[in-house]
């Protein structure tokens, strides 16, 4: 990506399964190969699942497992040769929206992922905020503020019981649809049924709909954004937008509402340029 935000090279390879070392030289190789096409050298930003520990400087609550506990920036700048900027995923798709995407101009943009797992990221006048704790924005293992309609509650994959995260990632709606239903359909098809008039599907969407707004009026009572926009597959369904700010009003604790639901500009992408973004003039040293 050039500096205004252009694109200049995409390459995609599968992400090596549960293996450091070859997720190591598939990132060497992608930089190596993007430099020999374009016949430049670039800086590197990475997103990653999890986050770099502050105590350590080594990865963290990172769901690509073999990653957690790796010293992956030293790695990686050790064979490149240069720093590497390395940032949560969630974060570099808030950065991404914040800078040019559907919350460009924003004083205070939070980027929601809701898709295999359910993440978030906070980005303030462009830049990103990780916190004391590189822990900023992590909404989806906090507790659902709960509603009878939700027991049982579920233990979420982190261990603890009631995650943001076991109700609403695209797996928790599929779950929820299959033991109303005892069918088992996709996310995204779901949705559409919802919206062509199933009773059932349509019951489940406005239980993600309810469950979505209590949680994220929680993010709007603490951190009052600007604006939330959403990525990840649970985000191309249309219904979210105008259903979700309607129904966190009772919750938040204001008189009027000023921040807007918006859905992402720039898809699967957002990761990935958020990534290039931190060696952009606000996020540079």
């Amino acid at each position: 990506m050039d500096d205004r935000g252009q694109e200049l090279l995409r390459r995609r390879v599968p992400t090596p399964a549960s293996d450091y070392a070859a997720t190591l030289s598939a990132l060497v190789g992608l930089v190596r190969l993007a430099e020999r096409e374009l016949g430049a050298a670039g800086t590197v930003g990475v997103g990653t699942p999890g986050a770099l520990s502050r105590a350590t400087g080594l990865i963290k609550n990172s769901n690509s497992l073999c990653l957690n506990g790796k010293p992956l920036k030293e790695d990686l700048e050790h064979r490149l040769g240069r720093e590497v900027r390395i940032a949560n995923d969630a974060n570099c798709f808030a950065l991404s929206e914040a800078v040019d995407g559907a919350g460009a101009g924003a004083e205070v943009v939070f980027g929601v992922i809701l898709g295999t797992g359910v993440g978030g990221g906070i980005a303030m006048r462009g830049r990103v905020v990780e916190g004391v704790n590189a822990i900023a924005g992590e909404w989806g293992h906090n507790p659902l503020p709960l509603a009878p309609e939700d027991a049982p509650v579920p233990v979420c994959k982190c261990g603890r019981a009631g995650c943001v995260e076991a109700f609403l990632s695209g797996p928790a709606f599929e779950a929820q649809y299959r033991m109303r239903s005892g069918k088992a359909e996709r996310a995204a098809d779901i949705a559409a049924a919802a919206a062509a008039g199933d009773d059932t599907a349509a019951a489940c969407l406005g239980l993600y709909e309810a469950r979505l707004a209590r949680a994220l009026s929680v993010v709007i009572n603490i951190l009052d954004p600007d604006v939330i926009v959403l990525g990840g597959g649970m985000s191309n369904t249309e219904q979210l937008y105008e259903s979700v700010p309607r129904l966190w009003v009772p919750q938040v604790f204001s008189d009027r509402i000023d921040t807007r639901l918006a859905k992402n500009m720039h898809g699967d992408s957002g990761g990935v340029r958020g990534a290039a973004w931190l060696w952009g003039a606000q996020n540079s040293a």
